[in-house]
């Protein structure tokens, strides 16, 4: 618990007047005030978290894996076997998450936080297994509260070595089958939306099966009845590893003032939970885009953040960071190479 607590007391607020700084700064460019929009917000937002001109030269993707007990009550249209071949799929370079991440010019961190199988410790996998699989949680807590901090401390560090070999943007992604129920329940809980509200179609369950983990989803908060206000009973009850150490790199990533992109629904679960321990960790969050899951545009809404893409995405690995990545870049370049009124000799607003 020391971790975590350290963890929260380093999480500060946004640079104020590194910001104001910024907008002035953006404002004396060759271009009328705010012309280039949510580019402009963007750069503004990695001077306040960092308190300089924002850069991004080195950024990694973190794609945790993890399984779900709750795989047993029907909530995925596909088997818990998907999990762990989709890790070796993610290590052969093969997915959606290593063709954008390479296109990107970022790296991807694959970690087993939790498999059902494990895979051993194939070259490249980075292997942080807390359990094998969570427990059923529409029967009861997912994991203990010292597991759920025990995943929380192994993303934790997995962000800080990346930090610490130079990484300056972090991105969030993840795979395990059932892991949308996991982030329904958790939505629910911290938000206190309908589970009807939060809860999609996930790996494409028919309407049957969509009933059924709405249904699932509704039991798991009565018999856990978590405190909203508790993040890490709220994550220890309802949540998986993967998500537990995304939560973590959120953490480090704020307590380092190092901008961290979230990609769907299960990392906004995540964030929920983060902010939740330590509110002051939103101001590292940047929502890359708006999955087409409805949970989450509840958890942006809660979490107060505006995604910066709109492509009805659902597929989660970290696809949706991989996509951000460029937008990020192309707001430093904006903010660091463009030429202002004074220094390219035109005239400025009369």
């Amino acid at each position: 618990m020391d971790r975590l607590t350290k963890l929260r007391e380093a999480i500060g607020g946004p640079h104020e007047a590194a910001a104001a700084e910024a907008r002035r700064h953006l404002d004396a460019l060759t271009k009328p005030p705010g012309s280039l929009g949510r580019l402009e917000e963007l750069a503004v937002r990695l001077v306040a978290l960092t308190g300089r001109a924002p850069c991004v030269a080195s950024p990694v993707i973190f794609t945790l894996a993890a399984d779900h007990g709750v795989v047993a009550e029907g909530v995925s249209a596909y088997p818990q076997s998907v999990t762990a071949q989709m890790v070796e799929n993610f290590l052969r370079g093969g997915a959606a998450v290593n063709v954008l991440a390479r296109a990107a010019g970022a790296r991807v961190v694959v970690a087993d936080f939790g498999m059902a199988t494990s895979l051993g410790a194939p070259s490249g996998l980075v292997v942080r297994r807390v359990a094998a699989g969570t427990a059923n949680l529409a029967l009861g807590p997912a994991m203990t509260l010292a597991q759920a901090v025990e995943a929380i401390a192994a993303g934790a560090a997995l962000a800080e070595e990346a930090i610490a070999a130079g990484a300056d943007l972090l991105g969030t992604g993840e795979m395990g089958i059932g892991n949308t129920t996991a982030a329904s329940a958790i939505t629910a809980a911290i938000t206190g939306a309908a589970a009807a509200d939060v809860t999609g179609r996930g790996t494409g369950v028919d309407d049957a099966g969509h009933r059924r983990k709405i249904a699932v989803v509704e039991r798991a908060l009565r018999v856990n009845a978590p405190d909203p206000g508790d993040g890490l009973a709220v994550l220890a009850r309802l949540g998986g590893f993967e998500i537990a150490g995304l939560v973590g790199v959120m953490l480090a990533a704020a307590a380092h003032r190092v901008p961290v992109a979230l990609d769907g629904f299960i990392a906004g679960a995540a964030a929920l939970v983060a902010a939740t321990l330590a509110p002051a960790a939103r101001h590292a969050m940047f929502a890359s885009h708006r999955s087409a899951e409805p949970g989450h545009a509840v958890a942006l809404r809660h979490l107060g953040l505006e995604p910066y893409l709109s492509l009805d995405l659902r597929l989660g690995e970290g696809t949706g960071a991989a996509l951000f990545i460029p937008l990020a870049l192309a707001a430093a370049a904006v903010y660091g190479e463009m030429a202002t009124f004074k220094s390219a000799g035109v005239d400025g607003p009369a």
